[in-house]
């Protein structure tokens, strides 16, 4: 008779009370996907920052290439109309 009424206590009262319990543990799982978001950004923004970086270098060679130019000097790299082009044979 007692285990009858203590399992009725049980399954009405005190199981859904402990369920209502573990279904408010979400804000740890809320915790757990917002830090798993801020590093996967975390890592983006390195990527990108990576990118700034050579980008930035590139445009510091460029400048240099400017100045020369408005200075008259020619352009550096490859001669126009190189000897080192093969003939087709026709």
């Amino acid at each position: 008779m007692i285990k009858t009424i203590l399992n009725g206590i049980w399954t009405f009262s005190l199981k859904k009370g402990w369920d209502w319990v573990w279904d408010q543990t979400t804000i740890d799982e809320k915790a757990i996907e917002v830090a798993k978001e801020t590093k996967r950004r975390v890592k983006a923004v390195g990527e990108e920052l990576k990118d700034v970086g050579e980008a930035i270098a590139e445009v510091a060679d460029q400048a240099g290439d400017v100045a020369k130019a408005a200075a008259g000097k020619k352009r550096p790299g490859r001669k126009k109309g190189s000897t080192n082009k093969k003939k087709k044979d026709a």
